[in-house]
């Protein structure tokens, strides 16, 4: 897969940019053979008054693609901004800010099911056409003793991550179940998103050349 030449002018007007500094979503972007580069968004994250989720998860999926595009001294033509939030009934659970907050939502999760959703949006920049949406993904945990509870916080990897918890590390061990995008939970629905940038113009689905996977970050 491979951005469609045609719609190519200049480095400015070329080029596919995630506003992201998450590893995670550069590795399934990557992983899908698409070539593009980092820039991270400085979008605040905060979380309005009565927004439900999914309107949350789009308004900040859209602000962050937003604020990189708007950078005159950041070349691409396509960006992609996306967010994801852990939600346990109507609660957003963000990131753990310590290890007991970290138990508390873990426990909170145990034996039931709960939902992930993230928003994605894509821009492009020489047309000024956004598109953005959300999707859902229902996670089922299995009932966790405190031993368990203590020694998955003990791998640190509960740190950083909404819900304190990674499907793509050790967290599977506490997954029996899913229904929707395993990507999604990951923290990005790669089918819609490949969708979208076909759509767009941004790349060519199984092209006849081989897929490259090469891409850049800003420096830091």
């Amino acid at each position: 897969m491979k951005p469609d030449p045609s719609s190519s002018a200049s480095n400015r007007e070329s080029g596919i940019v995630l506003a992201s500094a998450s590893p995670r979503r550069s590795q399934l972007l990557a992983e899908a053979g698409i070539s593009f580069s980092v820039v991270p968004s400085n979008a605040p994250e905060d979380v309005l008054p009565d927004e439900t989720p999914q309107r949350h998860v789009k308004r900040l999926s859209l602000l962050k693609a937003r604020e990189v595009a708007r950078r005159p001294e950041v070349e691409g033509r396509w960006f992609i901004g996306s967010d994801t939030v852990v939600v346990r009934d109507e609660t957003i659970l963000g990131k753990p800010a310590d290890a007991r907050d970290a138990a508390a939502m873990l426990r909170s999760l145990s034996g039931r099911s709960h939902r992930v959703i993230s928003g994605y949006a894509v821009i492009d920049r020489l047309s000024g056409r956004e598109i953005a949406a959300a999707v859902t993904t229902a996670v089922r945990f299995r009932e966790l003793t405190d031993r368990e509870i203590q020694g998955y916080i003990a791998t640190g990897e509960p740190f950083g991550k909404a819900g304190a918890y990674a499907i793509q590390g050790i967290g599977a061990c506490l997954i029996p179940a899913i229904e929707g995008s395993y990507t999604n939970v990951v923290g990005l629905p790669l089918c819609e998103v490949i969708e979208t940038l076909e759509q767009l113009g941004a790349v060519r689905l199984f092209d006849s050349d081989p897929p490259r996977s090469a891409h850049s970050e800003s420096p830091s």
